[in-house]
């Protein structure tokens, strides 16, 4: 898509490249960095993405759905595409003829994908160890085992490896902490009995981004980087033992500037009343492109190297900021809504953080209508 100068998002990809790159130093040499690129990168664009990790040597993906998996196919022709999630069983053909690693959410659903198709279909077997989302749940991994002994007796499935979801990784807390060792210790463990029973498997994973970062562990074959590949903190403010850089920049410009008097009010519902002469821009940018609504009278931006105030309700497509303390703001002035300009810097977590959700929600709700201008 074109940019046009209305709002858009920056995405350096060197420094994806150099986020990897940390990353990578950070964990064990024996665990390989499956990227995680569902929900089209978390916003930062699929197909730029997808051509960065190629070029720097990324053999495993991750994504939510068959549609994802099989757009990411187009492009990585040899690699390994793992789904993490459901995929209703009458399309195992098409899971199969894509090459794509399938979830094994439970044994019924196991069984009724074997039944789907002639052909045998390659897996992973998610284990619930404490998410209680999707996978198989058992109290001890003997238990756990005996099922997967039954689920490797359908003839047209094979399977690769088994893995299971942190639930609290990106916690400091004690208790916590435990919870996720509990969760780690279950699967190396049915990973352990499996070889002993004579079913050596490829694959066991259990490291997210919070995992890699915080609880390292080099049984673990892959890491399923998602959040910390793209700057973003899984848990902010709490530190990450390693620096990482945000690689989407969100911008718009000023389309225009006027003094209020006292007791004009600013945008839908009057919300906002000036108490005293106010020096208003309007900014090219709103809910519709994913500038959360939540954050009127509330979230701030940067003009000039300086922090502005929202005045105001953030409408579908323009919002009003408070410009006083700028002198020389001008009509087609850009205005920094997540990024740096100058000595200030505002990241999608803290943006996240002004209306109560997490950076993972703001880079993947930035819309389609906002084209992005790839940095490298």
């Amino acid at each position: 898509m074109k940019n046009h100068k209305r709002a858009w998002a920056e995405i350096n990809l060197s420094r994806l490249e150099n986020n990897i790159n940390t990353i990578k130093s950070h964990i064990s040499t024996h665990t390989d960095i499956m990227a995680v690129v569902k929900a089209d990168a978390y916003g930062h664009g699929e197909k730029e993405i997808l051509k960065k990790l190629n070029e720097i040597g990324i053999k495993y993906f991750a994504v939510s759905n068959l549609d994802e998996a099989i757009s990411i196919r187009k492009t990585c022709e040899n690699h390994e595409i793992l789904i993490l999630g459901y995929t209703p069983p009458e399309y195992a053909d098409e899971i199969v003829n894509n090459k794509i690693l399938q979830c094994i959410v439970s044994k019924e659903y196991a069984e009724r994908l074997s039944e789907a198709t002639d052909q045998p279909v390659r897996c992973h077997i998610k284990i619930d160890t404490g998410m209680g989302r999707i996978g198989l749940k058992h109290d001890t991994a003997s238990e756990c085992c005996d099922e997967i002994e039954e689920i490797l007796k359908y003839k047209n499935l094979i399977i690769d490896g088994i893995f299971t979801h942190f639930a609290v990784a990106d916690s400091d807390i004690a208790e916590n902490i435990s919870y996720t060792k509990k969760q780690a210790d279950f699967i190396k463990k049915v990973y352990s009995e499996l070889n002993n029973r004579g079913i050596p498997l490829k694959h066991v994973h259990f490291l997210n981004s919070a995992g890699a970062a915080y609880h390292c562990d080099s049984t673990s074959t892959l890491a399923r980087i998602g959040i910390t590949m793209y700057g973003l903190y899984p848990n902010y403010p709490l530190p990450l033992p390693y620096e990482i850089e945000p690689v989407m920049e969100f911008k718009a410009v000023i389309s225009d500037v006027k003094t209020v008097k006292p007791g004009d009010s600013i945008s839908y519902g009057r919300t906002y009343t000036a108490d005293k002469a106010v020096k208003v821009a309007t900014v090219t940018v709103g809910y519709a492109d994913g500038y959360s609504r939540l954050l009127s009278s509330k979230g701030q931006v940067i003009v000039k190297g300086r922090r502005c105030d929202i005045t105001g309700r953030v409408c579908m497509d323009q919002m009003m900021i408070d410009v006083s303390a700028i002198d020389d703001v001008r009509e087609g002035d850009t205005v920094t809504l997540i990024g740096t300009d100058g000595k200030e810097t505002i990241t999608a977590d803290e943006l996240a953080s002004w209306y109560g959700t997490i950076g993972y929600e703001v880079v993947c709700g930035i819309s389609k209508r906002v084209p992005r201008v790839y940095i490298d």
